[in-house]
């Protein structure tokens, strides 16, 4: 699970970014001003930063110094908008820079990319005896090939990375099929069905009443 620090003292705005990125998966830990952001960095590492430039005690392009000798990735979000800042903030050896106010999905769109591009995408995912290579987009399950279509496949994948959370049929419908969600359960519970059958994980993906599923365990 790739590690990521918010540096931003809004809370509000860091909170709804670790929210999200905790949603998709990652591991967030949020410092609200730079004096906390870099003692983090200097105690823990990380493999990409969010930092804000307008900052309490040091503020975002000081900061940028403590992060250059151990090249963890940055992204600056700032409210400051005018091109001589971004070209500021770029030569100074950020990776991207996000203006404020910005919407989440290009946010966690910029981050995939980002981490892809260093090559921290998880390429392996393994569980209960299930081993999921999100490259090849192969599961084997005790050696052996699982074959599962593309729907099931991405579905395994979001349980997966979501493990003991439960998740709207909503939620999972939209990240899975891409689509507004219209109401009809049947598409998303016969796809629980037959990963269910598929890996003989009945016991482990649960439903849960009102809600959807929960895929269970600490494997």
């Amino acid at each position: 699970m790739q590690r990521i620090l918010i540096v931003e003292d809004e809370e509000a705005i860091a909170n709804l970014i670790n929210i999200n990125l905790t949603a998709e998966g990652y591991s967030c830990i949020c410092a609200y001003d730079g004096k906390t952001g870099a003692d983090y960095i200097e105690k823990e590492s990380f493999d990409l930063i969010l930092l804000d430039i307008m900052l309490p005690e040091i503020n975002g392009y000081e900061l940028l110094e403590y992060v250059k000798p151990i090249g963890t990735p940055v992204i600056f979000l700032t409210a400051k908008s005018g091109v001589d800042d971004r070209i500021k903030g770029l030569k100074l050896g950020a990776d991207d820079y996000i203006i404020k106010p910005f919407q989440i999905g290009e946010l966690l769109a910029r981050v995939e990319a980002l981490l892809r591009r260093y090559g921290k995408i998880n390429k392996k995912i393994i569980f209960s005896g299930v081993e999921v290579d999100v490259a090849s987009r192969i599961v084997n399950k005790d050696g052996k090939v699982v074959d599962l279509t593309v729907k099931e496949f991405d579905l395994l994948v979001e349980l997966i990375q979501n493990k003991n959370v439960a998740l709207y049929r909503e939620q999972l419908y939209k990240k899975v099929w891409d689509e507004e969600f219209m109401g009809d359960t049947r598409t998303l519970d016969s796809h629980i069905q037959r990963l269910r059958k598929k890996l003989n994980w009945e016991g482990k993906i649960k439903t849960v009443f009102r809600v959807g599923y929960r895929l269970e365990g600490n494997e």
